[in-house]
């Protein structure tokens, strides 16, 4: 998990993934919709109101559990959630992606509150054709010189191409995926998969080796999809195809530092998926896992 410097909320803007309130508020409702049945009742107030304090950047918040539990007694007059709850409602959230929690620090280096980055639902489905249909029938009804004006923007391309990807994404793989997939929003959404593993190895600043990793990941993808049909979600396989190849580079990271004798003085800590492993180089080199 990544460290980050504690400060006001402001600071944490470069973490925003949304370019408004609108839009974020709309990722929620998909996320919500795919996922609500995942959570208690429970749970789900202490999500709702977390996302609330996220308002102010849009997707990012910093408050403390204490906080967000005191807003949730207030509004529901002392009859709100428990802590363990709430954390219950932060495991789930972050397993199925919905945000992305990181440490942060104060200047002292003592552990400050959390920060909860939400991330964009994975649309990669086009329009239904029912509702295409619909659309193009009720276009045909208009005949003012105006409607015919909203017509014709209709009936241009809603799909970005893919040289108006963000440029955050590194440029070797837009090229590469673009060969498949034309759609800058559904290239940003495979390399946020990348993203959000490349932060849990620590590997967020090699950006060589993570654009490496996820080619062959894609690569290894679009032979699956073009020798079966049995890929319902190719961004969830593409995913599960991404952690494998990080977990080896990891493990082969670890055996080499071993090899050549650099032996840390403490085990090393990683986490992946929220879960943290421990690699004991004192003892034998073992790894399990300490929370």
């Amino acid at each position: 998990m990544m460290n980050v410097k504690s400060g006001n909320i402001e600071g944490f803007e470069q973490f925003s993934q949304f370019e408004s309130l609108k839009e974020f508020n709309h990722h929620i409702e998909m996320w919500l919709a795919e996922h609500k049945a995942d959570f208690s009742k429970g749970e789900l107030v202490g999500l709702k109101r977390l996302v609330r304090f996220a308002a102010k950047i849009p997707g990012v918040c910093n408050a403390k559990i204490g906080t967000v539990l005191k807003a949730i007694h207030d509004e529901y007059h002392d009859n709100g959630i428990s802590r363990s709850t709430f954390k219950r409602m932060i495991g789930k959230a972050k397993a199925v992606g919905i945000f992305t929690v990181y440490e942060t620090e104060r200047g002292n280096g003592s552990q400050s509150s959390n920060l909860y980055v939400f991330n964009r639902f994975p649309v990669s489905e086009p329009p239904k054709q029912e509702t295409m249909n619909h659309l193009i029938e009720t276009s045909n009804l208009l005949k003012t010189e105006k409607d015919q004006e909203i017509k014709k923007r209709n009936e241009e391309p809603s799909v970005l191409h893919h040289t108006f990807v963000s440029n955050r994404v590194p440029q070797e793989f837009v090229q590469f995926v673009s060969y498949f997939f034309e759609d800058a929003k559904l290239i940003e959404d495979y390399w946020h998969m990348v993203h959000i593993l490349a932060f849990d190895y620590k590997l967020h600043e090699e950006t060589e080796i993570i654009v490496e990793i996820a080619i062959e990941s894609f690569r290894q993808l679009i032979r699956k999809l073009k020798f079966t049909k049995a890929v319902r979600k190719p961004i969830a396989y593409f995913y599960g195809i991404l952690k494998q190849k990080f977990c080896r580079y990891y493990d082969e990271w670890l055996e080499e530092r071993c090899e050549e004798g650099i032996v840390e003085d403490e085990p090393i800590l990683y986490t992946v998926n929220g879960v943290t492993f421990q690699w004991d180089w004192l003892h034998g080199g073992n790894v399990k896992m300490v929370g």
